[in-house]
């Protein structure tokens, strides 16, 4: 039996234009052939959430697991439309904006949380001082940490904004929203080097328990792949998700293109 979702709606925002990724500026995004900055992938995964919570409530941010492949750009202030159909438990979800397939993903809600023990992540720091990416900067099986962030207070209320969520549930229960865990992986690249233009391209997350407003979140993450696809440099990040240092928050699988072709080319 198939149930088709109500479908929803966002207004997309690009919340990068001053970012250090260059991928998110007009001007730098269409000389690598887009029509203009592109909003953070990170940021359609979550539009891409709001479905999940929107059929299973605070269950999907404590123990859900979801995945998103990003096709095409969604560019700021066009209309991301979002669709979700369930089928055996299972939501298969599409965005589309400017009559194109932009990102695929499906969510589901495991009967429980997988048990992961954060001994099994080691802990290591930031570098204090980045440098320019370079064949080091990602070598298989090297270890990433990051700078703690925390969005709590009217930080937290600009970042639902940022992404346009509207469901009242992330305010009325004191609840982080997933996409913040999505935020830090991208961090976990732009921490330990200096890149030029990249582009997030699909995600894999388990959600182990809710992020609660004003958690300080790391990530422990280890390096799984990095190789040459058409001319693109891609990296693959495995990682656990951390509160406060004690509490795991989700296991994460990552992907990147850390140089595009045209810069790599250079």
């Amino acid at each position: 039996m198939t149930s088709r979702l109500e479908a929803y709606r966002v207004s997309a925002y690009n919340t990068a234009k001053q970012s250090e990724n260059k991928m998110h500026d007009d001007t730098v995004a269409k000389r690598f052939g887009f029509s203009g900055g592109l909003v953070p992938g990170v940021d359609v995964m979550a539009y891409m959430m709001h479905m999940p919570v929107a059929n299973w409530g605070r269950d999907f941010p404590a123990r859900g697991l979801i995945d998103a492949r990003f096709e095409k750009p969604v560019y700021d202030a066009e209309i991301a439309d979002v669709t979700a159909e369930e089928s055996h438990s299972q939501l298969t979800i599409e965005v589309k904006s400017r009559g194109q397939l932009c990102a695929t993903g499906s969510a589901s809600l495991p009967a429980s949380a997988p048990a992961i023990s954060i001994s099994d992540y080691r802990e290591v720091a930031a570098p204090a001082e980045r440098k320019p990416v370079n064949a080091a900067s990602y070598e298989v099986d090297k270890l990433l940490g990051t700078i703690p962030r925390h969005w709590a207070g009217e930080a937290a209320k600009e970042y639902l904004a940022d992404i346009r969520e509207t469901d009242p549930i992330y305010s009325r229960e004191n609840l982080g929203h997933p996409g913040l865990l999505q935020r830090v992986m991208n961090r976990v690249l732009v921490d330990n080097a200096i890149l030029g233009p990249w582009i997030h391209v699909g995600s894999k997350m388990q959600l182990l328990s809710a992020v609660k407003g004003g958690d300080e979140i790391t990530a422990r993450a280890k390096v799984t792949g990095n190789y040459d696809k058409k001319g693109h440099r891609f990296v693959e990040l495995d990682a656990l998700m951390v509160a406060n240092g004690n509490t795991s928050l989700a296991h994460c699988q990552h992907i990147a293109i850390y140089q595009p072709r045209e810069q790599a080319a250079a």
